[in-house]
C-alpha cells in the first residue's frame, strides 16, 4: 500500500529554527549588521533630497547645492556596497545551511527500512531532499533577511516619517486597514494551498522518475500511451494546484498595490492644505512623500517575501518530515542473531497482503536448518519474492512469525538485520565511483584491503574483466566511467554480499542476467563461500535446485510441495511437471 512519508509539525519547525539560529548565530548577526547599515545609510537619501530641494527653493549657492549632490551619490553608493556585502553573507550562509540540511536528508533517508522507502516512492525522497531543500536555501538566504531587513527599514522609515512632520504622516494610516483585511483573508487561505502545490510538485517527480526507470518494461509492454496519460494527469493536478494559489493573488495583489498608492495621494492632499496654511515647508512635503514611496517598497517586499516564508516552511516540514519515519523496526534494542550461524530459519503461519483485502501468502509455514540451502521455485506471481522480503526482514507479516532461533526477523534493529540477513535481488545499482569504492560499500568507513577485494571478484567469475581494466580497482564505472553491462553488474553485487559475510542469503533471481552456463560455473565457484551459511534461492530455471538441500514448490501464495529434487521428480507433482516443462532447457 502506498503511504506518504510523515510531516513535521509546527514545533518541530520551532524548534529547528531555534537550533540553526544558534548555530550560526555569529554569522547571521554579521549579515543583519549588514543590512541594517545598509538599510540606515540609506534612509539619510531622502533627507538629503529635501534638503536640496529646500536650498534651491532659497537660492542657495551652487557650491552648496553640488556639496549636497555629492553626499547624496556617495550615500547611494555606500548603500549598494554594504548591501552587496550583506547579501554575499546571506549567500554563505545559505549555502551552508542548504549542505547541512540535504546531507541530513540523504543520510536520514538512507537509513529508512526498505519497506517505508518503496511505500513512500523514491520521487518523495527525491524531492524532499531536492526541490524542498533548494525551497528552505531560497527561504534562508533571501526570505528571512529580506523580511528581517524589510521590517527595519518600515520602522526606521516610519520612524523618520514622524519625526520630519507628524501631520503628514498621519497620511500613512489609510493604508492599514486595507493591509490587513486582505492580509488576514490570503494567509489562512493560501496555507493548504502551497501545501498541496508541494505535494502536487513532488508527485510529478516521482511519476517521471519512475517512468524514467521503468523505460524499458513500459516500452516491452506497449503501455507507453497509458503511461504518458498518467504524467499529463499528475502534471495537470499540480498545473491546477499551482492556479489554485495564483487565484488568491489575484485578489490579494492589487489589494497591496492600492494600499501603497492611496498613502501618496493623501500626503499629496493634506500637504498641499499644509502648505498653502504655511505650516510645511516644501522640502519636508517632498522628504516625506519619498519616505512613503521607500516604504512601498519594503512593504511589498515584507508580504511577498512572508508569502515565500510559508513556501519555505511547508518545506522545512517534508524535510524534517524524513526525520520522523522510524529508521528501525519496533525492535530497534533487540538481541543480534549471532554470528556463528547455528539458528535455524522458521517461518510460522505467516500471512501477508501489500493492500488491504489483497492476500499474497496465505498461511505459509516453513523451517530451513542452519546452513542449508533451499530453493523456491512456482510460476511468477506465486508469492516466492514476497516471501523472500519477509525472511530477508524487508516487510513484517500481517500476522504469523519469522525467527531465526529465537530471535523474531522483527525485532531487529535495520542495521544489525542488514549486517545478519542480505537480500539480493535481479535489480543492482552500478554508483559513480571506482570498482573499489563500489565494492567496499559494505564495510563503511573500514574497507578492505586490495587483495581480499580482487579475491572476491575472482570468486563470482570477474577476474579476467577486472584485470582488463584501465585503471584496475581504481577505474570510475558507471555514469560517465567504465560501462558496465548488466551481468556484469549482478556479479559486482555477489562480491558486494561475499565481501559483507551475512549469516543468511535470500537470492531473488541473483543470477537471472547470466546465461545458464555462466550461472552454473558460478553457482559452482561460490559454493564454498555459501558453505556454513543458510541460503534461500529464489529461480526460475531449475538447474538451481538439483543440489539444494530442500525445494519448496509455491503455487497462488502456497507451499504446496517441500522435499529434496529426488523426492519431488518421484512424487510426480507439481515439481515434476515443471521439471519435464524445463527439459530441453537443461539439455
Amino acid at each position: 500500500m502506498n503511504t506518504r512519508l510523515p510531516l513535521a509539525g509546527q514545533s518541530a519547525v520551532r524548534a529547528w529554527v531555534w537550533r540553526t539560529a544558534l548555530a550560526n548565530r555569529g554569522a547571521y548577526a554579521a549579515m543583519m549588521a549588514l543590512f541594517v547599515s545598509a538599510t540606515v545609510v540609506g534612509l539619510a537619501g531622502p533627507q538629503l533630497l529635501g534638503m536640496l530641494v529646500d536650498s534651491v527653493v532659497a537660492g542657495a549657492s551652487t557650491a552648496r547645492v553640488d556639496v549636497l549632490a555629492g553626499v547624496f551619490l556617495a550615500v547611494l553608493v555606500a548603500q549598494a556596497l554594504l548591501a552587496r556585502a550583506a547579501r554575499l553573507r546571506a549567500t554563505l550562509l545559505g549555502e551552508q545551511l542548504l549542505a547541512k540540511s540535504r546531507e541530513e536528508v540523504v543520510g536520514h533517508a538512507l537509513r529508512l527500512p526498505l519497506s517505508t522507502v518503496e511505500s513512500a516512492g523514491t520521487g518523495d525522497l527525491l524531492s524532499r531532499s531536492t526541490t524542498d531543500v533548494d525551497r528552505l536555501d531560497y527561504t534562508v538566504r533571501s526570505a528571512v533577511p529580506e523580511i528581517t531587513v524589510a521590517l527595519i527599514t518600515l520602522l526606521l522609515t516610519a520612524v523618520a516619517m514622524v519625526v520630519t512632520s507628524p501631520l503628514l504622516a498621519c497620511g500613512m494610516l489609510i493604508a492599514v486597514p486595507l493591509i490587513v483585511l486582505s492580509t488576514r483573508w490570503y494567509y489562512p487561505r493560501a496555507r493548504p494551498v502551497l501545501q498541496g502545490v508541494l505535494a502536487g510538485w513532488a508527485e510529478v517527480q516521482s511519476s517521471t522518475h519512475e517512468s524514467v526507470e521503468g523505460a524499458r518494461t513500459v516500452d516491452a509492454l506497449r503501455l507507453s500511451d497509458r503511461r504518458i496519460a498518467h504524467n499529463e494527469r499528475v502534471l495537470g493536478n499540480a498545473v491546477d494546484k499551482e492556479q489554485r494559489h495564483r487565484n488568491l493573488l489575484t485578489i490579494w495583489l492589487p489589494c497591496l498595490e492600492m494600499s501603497y498608492v492611496l498613502p501618496i495621494g493623501v500626503i499629496l492632499l493634506i500637504g498641499g492644505w499644509a502648505y498653502a496654511a504655511g505650516s510645511v515647508e516644501l522640502g519636508t512635503i517632498t522628504t516625506v512623500v519619498l519616505y512613503a514611496q521607500a516604504m512601498s517598497n519594503p512593504l511589498d517586499e515584507l508580504l511577498a517575501w512572508i508569502d515565500e516564508l510559508q513556501i519555505g516552511n511547508a518545506a522545512l516540514r517534508r524535510i524534517l518530515g524524513v526525520g520522523r519515519a522510524p529508521v528501525s523496526g519496533p525492535g530497534e534494542g533487540g538481541a543480534a542473531v549471532e554470528r556463528d550461524r547455528g539458528h535455524d530459519l522458521s517461518v510460522r503461519g505467516v500471512r501477508f497482503s501489500y493492500r488491504e483485502g489483497q492476500e499474497i501468502l496465505h498461511g505459509v509455514d516453513l523451517t530451513v536448518g542452519a546452513g542449508q540451502r533451499l530453493v523456491i521455485v512456482g510460476p511468477s506471481g506465486a508469492g516466492k519474492s514476497t516471501l523472500g522480503r519477509l525472511i530477508a526482514g524487508v516487510n513484517a507479516p500481517d500476522s504469523g512469525s519469522v525467527a531465526f532461533g529465537d530471535t523474531e526477523i522483527t525485532s531487529l534493529p535495520t542495521d544489525r538485520l542488514r549486517r545478519e540477513v542480505v537480500l539480493l535481488t535481479q535489480e543492482h545499482h552500478v554508483f559513480a565511483c571506482s570498482l573499489r569504492e563500489n565494492l567496499c560499500l559494505p564495510a563503511g568507513d573500514d574497507g578492505w584491503s586490495d587483495e581480499r577485494l580482487l579475491a572476491a571478484l575472482e570468486t563470482v567469475g570477474l577476474g579476467e574483466w577486472t584485470s582488463r581494466l584501465p585503471e584496475g580497482l581504481s577505474t570510475v564505472l558507471g555514469a560517465g566511467g567504465h560501462p558496465v553491462p548488466a551481468a556484469v553488474a549482478q556479479q559486482i553485487a555477489l562480491a558486494r554480499v561475499m565481501l559483507a559475510d551475512p549469516h543468511t542469503l535470500v537470492l531473488d533471481e541473483a543470477t537471472s542476467l547470466l546465461d545458464n552456463e555462466t550461472s552454473r560455473d558460478l553457482e559452482r565457484s561460490m559454493s564454498t563461500l555459501l558453505a556454513g551459511r543458510t541460503v534461500i534461492a529464489i529461480a526460475h530455471r531449475l538447474h538451481a535446485a538439483r543440489d539444494a538441500d530442500q525445494v519448496a514448490v509455491m503455487e497462488a501464495g502456497r507451499i504446496v510441495e517441500l522435499g529434496t529434487h529426488a523426492e519431488l521428480l518421484a512424487a510426480g507433482g507439481s515439481y515434476a511437471e515443471l521439471h519435464r516443462a524445463a527439459t530441453p532447457e537443461r539439455a
